[in-house]
């Protein structure tokens, strides 16, 4: 069964990477308008891809 999940898990690394370039598009929106503070936007884009990160590697545990 190693494999199974081949095509969720890299649909889950794609939507990972495309939370962290958000959350880096955030960052950046805070700093170019004088922000001191990280942006809400940014610590909830953060948490989820974690979460996100999270489900790729519990379904990479078979593999391995």
């Amino acid at each position: 069964m190693a494999g199974e999940f081949d095509d969720i898990r890299n649909r889950l690394e794609g939507i990972a990477e495309e939370l962290a370039d958000l959350a880096l598009v955030r960052l950046r929106e805070s700093i170019d308008a004088g922000g001191t503070e990280l942006p809400v936007d940014e610590k909830r884009l953060t948490r989820a891809r974690r979460a996100v990160e999270k489900a790729v590697h519990l379904l990479s545990e078979g593999d391995e």
